[in-house]
């Protein structure tokens, strides 16, 4: 009698725990995992990049358009991209300014660079940062 009982319990058990990895499904663990969320992490960066892009594009086109400066909706759209990227986000976009600084001190003292080549004669805010910012 005990025995049919035990033998019963194993089977409950062993059906139970298919149906619960079935359900949870499986999680891979090891060296494959961390490549996968590497990659993912890689795709990650390419679309805060391209948001960070977006917004300075939209910062651009607020101060052409004489909208006001600090404004709630362009401070909530930072905030997301901070809160998404982290710090690196704000040294990624003081690394912006820096070289947006630098390419018009030498467009100012006519020193050539290589984004004069990409942009061309008519350089506009918009074309340097699309020059500037991969993504």
């Amino acid at each position: 009698m005990f025995e049919l009982l035990f033998v019963a319990a194993l089977v409950y058990l062993y059906l139970e725990r298919r149906a619960r990895k079935k359900r949870e499904g499986r999680k891979v663990r090891g060296l494959d995992a961390e490549l996968k969320a590497i990659i993912e992490d890689d795709g990650d960066k390419t679309g805060i990049a391209f948001e960070i892009k977006q917004y300075l594009l939209s910062v651009i086109g607020d101060d052409k358009n004489d909208v006001e400066k600090f404004s709630d909706s362009r401070i909530e759209q930072a905030e997301r991209i901070l809160n998404r990227a982290g710090p690196s986000a704000m040294y990624w976009m003081t690394d912006i300014a820096a070289q947006l600084a630098f390419l018009a001190a030498a467009q100012i003292n006519g020193i050539a660079t290589n984004i004069d080549a990409k942009v061309g004669e008519s350089a506009t805010p918009e074309a340097i940062v699309n020059a500037v910012v991969k993504g």
